[in-house]
């Protein structure tokens, strides 16, 4: 069980990395820049402690998935770009595809 709240640090932190990436403006803002570093340090470090566990095809398809629609919620909520429709569909598909592994997947290492 704890093989997978590593794997949820990991995303979040891999998360606030990503969206700390736009406000460090190329890295030329300090603070921004810190939050990515460490960001990016801490969500490979969770996800690798998740690998001694849980298969890494499984591990990284749900850090993948589930990163880039919460980065797409990240986009819309704080810096305002827009989702149309088949981005709305494929990020639903993509959310669908990460529950068929956890639900399904014997490989998922339940």
């Amino acid at each position: 069980m704890k093989n997978w709240l590593f794997l949820g640090v990991a995303i979040v932190a891999e998360v606030v990395a990503t969206s700390a990436l736009k406000s460090s403006d190329g890295f030329s803002r300090l603070m921004p820049s810190i939050v990515v570093v460490v960001g990016y340090v801490l969500a490979f470090y969770f996800l690798s402690l998740t690998l001694k566990v849980i298969p890494i095809g499984v591990a990284y398809a749900i850090w993948a998935g589930l990163g880039i629609v919460l980065i797409a919620l990240v986009s819309w909520v704080i810096y305002g770009q827009k989702l149309d429709l088949p981005a709305i569909a494929g990020m639903t598909l993509i959310i669908a595809g990460v529950a068929v592994i956890n639900l399904f997947s014997r490989t998922a290492g339940h």
